[in-house]
This record gives structure tokens, C-alpha cells and sequence, in this order.
């Protein structure tokens, strides 16, 4: 990196590194992790033997959320915006037995995901995510709690595994831009075979 590359880029401080890029902080998100993994494997769990989510009549819950939050779109201030009413009125409902599995089955994988401790950052991506969908739908609840503890875990991604699965699943897989010992070795291999086919 040149001279004016570095210059160009802002330092990270000291703070924001110990907080979520040192190892020592990783008891502090695990707890994190396990309180925000159990919140989400919980409520997908109660879902999975729910007949109107995953039984005869599944797809019903999602349709009966969807419609209520429909209604929330008029008034002055209305709680659901216009284009995602579009979005449950012509995506969601008309598929409301897929999302129903998804969201039963998204749930219980970002939950256990976080509670092993693999892919830390990328799970609570999904489980930030579907909060996110939750409160443009106008429901509150737990879920700006459990968005921002997302939003805290993927800044940590480093760490917040540190005490998990990413210990040794990331530092063997690595990240993109500097593939680990496993992803090297299947890109060595693919080579030596390519140039095995081209001196054939």
C-alpha cells in the first residue's frame, strides 16, 4: 500500500478495536450470542409444531400477520409504509406457505448458529434481518432489542465467535480477500488440474 493510500484511510481507534476485535471481549459477546441465539431458537422452535406454520395449515399465521399489518397503512402516520404493504400484499401473501417454512426454519438456524458460535457475523445478518421485516410489518416487541444486539454482533464477527465454532472455522476458511488453509488448498488443487488438462 502506497503512501497516499494510507493517508487516505481513517485509523481504527483504539476503543472500537478492543470492543470488536479483541479476544478479550469475547466472554462479553458471548453472552450477547447465547441471549440473542436462545431468544431466536425459542420462537422458532414453538413455530415448528405449530399447525398453522408448519402443519395442514401452515401459511395461515403468515397470512393473518401480513393482512393485519396491512391495515396499519392508513392514517396520518401510518406504521407500515406503502411499498412494503405492496411487498406483503403481492409477494408475501400469495407465497405466505413458503415464507411460513422460512421463517420457522430461519429462525431455528440463525438461533443455533449463534449459539454454536459459526458464522457469528452472518447469522445475525439473518436475524437482524428478518427483525428488520418484522418491524416494517409495525411490530415492535423485542425486536428493535434484538436488531440492535445484531447489529452489535456482526460489527464484533472478529470475536463474537472467539468463544464457539469460529474459533477454528474461520481462521480455516478465512475471509474474502484472504482465503484460509482450506479454500487455498481446494484453489491449488483446482489449478494443478486445470494445467494437468492443458499439458494433455
Amino acid at each position: 500500500m502506497n503512501a497516499e493510500a494510507r493517508r487516505s484511510q481513517i485509523p481504527e481507534p483504539n476503543i472500537t478495536r478492543f470492543l470488536f476485535a479483541d479476544a478479550r471481549m469475547a466472554p462479553v459477546w458471548l453472552l450477547v450470542r447465547l441471549y440473542l441465539g436462545i431468544l431466536w431458537l425459542m420462537s422458532g422452535w414453538g413455530k415448528l409444531f405449530d399447525p398453522a406454520w408448519t402443519g395442514a395449515e401452515a401459511g395461515a399465521a403468515v397470512r393473518g400477520f401480513s393482512q393485519g399489518a396491512l391495515q396499519l397503512t392508513g392514517g396520518e402516520h401510518p406504521q407500515v409504509t406503502g411499498w412494503y404493504a405492496w411487498f406483503l400484499e403481492s409477494i408475501v401473501i400469495p407465497n405466505a406457505t413458503l415464507f411460513s417454512y422460512l421463517v420457522v426454519f430461519g429462525e431455528i438456524l440463525v438461533g443455533a448458529a449463534l449459539i454454536a458460535g459459526l458464522f457469528t457475523g452472518i447469522a445475525a445478518f439473518f436475524g437482524g434481518f428478518m427483525n428488520a421485516s418484522f418491524m416494517f410489518a409495525g411490530t415492535a416487541g423485542a425486536n428493535p432489542l434484538m436488531f440492535i444486539l445484531a447489529i452489535l454482533l456482526m460489527m464484533s464477527w472478529r470475536v463474537a465467535g472467539h468463544w464457539g465454532l469460529d474459533r477454528w472455522a474461520l481462521p480455516l476458511i478465512g475471509v474474502p480477500g484472504a482465503p484460509g488453509p482450506l479454500l487455498r488448498r481446494e484453489r491449488t488443487t483446482g489449478g494443478r488440474g486445470e494445467e494437468a488438462d492443458s499439458q494433455a
